[in-house]
């Protein structure tokens, strides 16, 4: 008796809305990762080729193995507009997994932009392209193409998981992935946060409670003493 093989490559998966994808593009990746929790976050190691660069979409998730880039073009034979490829690369370094044509095509087919934990190459064209492109560095030496690997399976990018779906938000402090059922209510807490933060800067701007009303208490709590202000 056969049985069917489970397919290595899925097109069919559960995202986050294209409105709410739009409504935490309003918001710093920064933001998102306080209210989320302080989790969420790709190691740092993995940044913007421009500081300029911000990408906000749904996960389309590719797992390769190191220096081999065959998914990523997998990837983008089903990619959709609006899509956010994001690469588990082993923060391999050894070559670079894309380069000018694979993000020419990534343009042309409309994804909002690529996350790698690996390696690129052909940085001054992409950088000006403007796509977002977030990476662990340069290699001028090219990949493999012949490895197999998963498309829109769960991965581990940077020390998170990220799902097919999930919604990913890039700029210039980093990446933040945030689960696909908690959005809705992230954003909402982004734009508390954001006010109560607009709020304070316009406080220190007028030179006025320049001592934020939590830190004694915190102080307290850490058994911190100070010493006392000099007469």
């Amino acid at each position: 008796m056969s049985s069917a093989r489970i397919p290595d490559v899925r097109r069919n998966y559960p995202c986050v809305s294209p409105q709410l994808v739009s409504e935490a593009a309003k918001l710093p990746a920064a933001i998102l990762a306080d209210v989320y929790g302080r989790r969420g976050t790709v190691s740092g190691r993995v940044a913007a080729l421009s500081p300029t660069m911000k990408v906000a979409g749904p996960a389309l998730t590719v797992e390769v193995r190191p220096g081999d880039n065959l998914m990523i073009h997998a990837a983008l034979a089903i990619a959709r507009p609006g899509d956010v490829i994001i690469v588990d690369g082993k923060a391999d370094q050894t070559c670079a997994l894309i380069g000018e044509i694979m993000v020419s095509q990534a343009i042309a087919l409309g994804v909002a932009g690529m996350v790698l934990d690996a390696a690129v190459r052909d940085v001054e064209a992409l950088r000006a392209k403007g796509f977002p492109v977030f990476s662990f560095g340069f290699n001028p030496c090219g990949p493999t193409k012949r490895v197999s690997g998963r498309v829109n399976y769960p991965i581990s990018v940077g020390g998170i998981t990220v799902s097919p779906g999930d919604l990913v938000v890039g700029d210039a402090d980093g990446v933040v992935v945030i689960e696909r059922e908690r959005v809705a209510e992230t954003i909402e807490l982004g734009r508390k946060k954001v006010a109560d933060e607009t709020k304070r800067l316009e406080s220190i701007a007028r030179r006025e409670n320049l001592t934020p009303a939590w830190l004694a208490a915190a102080l307290k709590e850490a058994d911190v003493v100070m010493e006392e202000a000099s007469r």
